[in-house]
């Protein structure tokens, strides 16, 4: 009687062992590490853009195991009973919490194709029409622009000039080249002056601004080159997303009832 009761409650105890050992990856100084924990984990890391391949797994269980170890030793010398300790769960927690309702509220209000290509539309609106390609030679007073375009006149080289002689920190070294700008791109006096001019034509005075005085050339003007919608699409989607996220921080506060 006995060779068949005791094999048949082994096997229940069997039974009702594994499903609890399964939950649990380790068993430390008698409590056990939960699944879970590793299972958190691996979606962090897989959150962060890092794949978790099976070698990884093995070293994620290790790490967890070894946070185990290493929370109970704190715990043994109390550590998790200090102000200081309760101070940074506190601030943690907020953090958490914060991050959660951040990541629902972009989940509930998400960036839609219609705003995006309505936001890529004004882009196109602002930035559309002609480019311009200028070089120009900056200084502080009016009679040095002013030998500057005598001496172009008498077949000075632009470049060389702005290398030698242009307060421009950016453009001086390149000699005077601005590159390829919308012409609104620049203060309204030296925009105004450089749609007048033709290609290869140079101003014929000193342009004056807030910077001082330029002498302006036109290189080249062509059609914008805009970047196609898909190009910038997640760009755009992620500036979308982080303005809807910032309105929904200033309506919190403005409802909040602050004494």
């Amino acid at each position: 009687m006995k060779q068949v009761f005791l094999p048949a409650l082994a096997a229940a105890l069997i039974g009702i062992a594994l499903p609890a050992l399964a939950q649990n990856v380790a068993i430390v100084n008698g409590k056990p590490v939960p699944k879970a924990r590793v299972d958190v984990l691996a979606a962090q890391l897989a959150k962060s853009g890092r794949p978790v391949s099976p070698e990884m797994q093995g070293q994620i269980k290790d790490e967890v195991i070894a946070r185990e170890i290493f929370m109970q030793e704190a715990q043994k010398r109390g550590l998790d009973a200090t102000e200081d300790f309760k101070g940074q769960m506190e601030l943690a927690r907020q953090t958490l919490l914060i991050r959660e309702l951040f990541a629902d509220h972009q989940k509930t209000n998400p960036v839609t194709d219609d705003e995006i290509k309505a936001e890529y539309d004004k882009f196109a609106a602002a930035n559309g029409g002609k480019e311009y390609r200028a070089r120009h030679i900056l200084v502080e007073k009016e009679d040095q622009a002013k030998a500057i375009i005598a001496s172009l006149k008498k077949g000075g080289k632009f470049d060389e000039i702005a290398k030698k002689q242009s307060k421009d920190p950016g453009s001086g070294g390149n000699g005077g080249d601005l590159d390829w700008a919308n012409a609104q791109s620049y203060v309204p006096e030296f925009s105004a002056a450089l749609v007048k001019l033709n290609k290869g034509q140079t101003t014929e005075a000193p342009v004056k601004t807030q910077f001082g005085y330029h002498v302006i050339r036109l290189e080249d003007v062509r059609e914008a080159q805009l970047p196609k919608l898909e190009e910038v699409k997640p760009q755009i989607a992620q500036q979308l997303q982080q303005q809807k996220l910032s309105k929904f921080q200033e309506d919190l506060r403005g409802k909040a009832k602050i004494e």
